[in-house]
């Protein structure tokens, strides 16, 4: 059982609000299915489908009623984290890629202004006779290509800016 002290934050569409465990379990909840659930709070029936969920990421996608909601919930670990400048891995920002090693540009994947997600592959560089597929980690629009196919690059060299 958790601790009624602890509050949870959520954020709701952009709809933010908090609630303990103690409100959570007065909340009449019924679940029909792994994914389906009946709410019966304040004498106010509700409906309620699981969409996704990422437990990792504290994300669920929900549809009540009909409408969609895009849920995002903070423990108290997670705000005293947020309170302390900690913001989540996802919200980093990188400026440029830089060369892992040395080595030599086979192929460049990507063109200036191109708008690019995680995962996505930039470039591939041969190095100890390997072909390295370099990924970017962020979803970020490419701002400059400071390399060309065919040329040597040393370890740490920017490859490419974004912005």
């Amino acid at each position: 059982m958790k601790e009624s002290k602890t509050t949870y934050k959520v954020t709701a569409n952009e709809f933010e609000f908090s609630f303990t465990w103690e409100q959570i379990e007065a909340a009449n909840l019924v679940q029909r299915s792994p994914v389906d659930f009946h709410i019966l709070k304040d004498h106010r029936s509700v409906n309620a489908k699981l969409i996704e969920a990422d437990r990792d990421a504290k994300h669920l996608t929900l549809e009540v009623e009909g409408e969609r909601f895009t849920i995002e919930i903070r423990e108290e670990l997670d705000q005293m984290l947020e309170k302390m400048g900690f913001g989540l891995i996802t919200n980093k920002h990188i400026k440029e890629i830089k060369a892992p090693m040395p080595g030599l540009v086979l192929e460049i994947a990507v063109t200036e202004g191109q708008e690019v997600t995680e995962g996505q592959k930039i470039l591939i560089l041969a190095a100890m006779k390997m072909e390295n597929s370099i990924l970017i980690h962020t979803t970020a629009t490419i701002k400059k290509i400071k390399v060309s196919a065919g040329q040597a690059v040393e370890k740490g060299q920017v490859l490419v800016e974004l912005e």
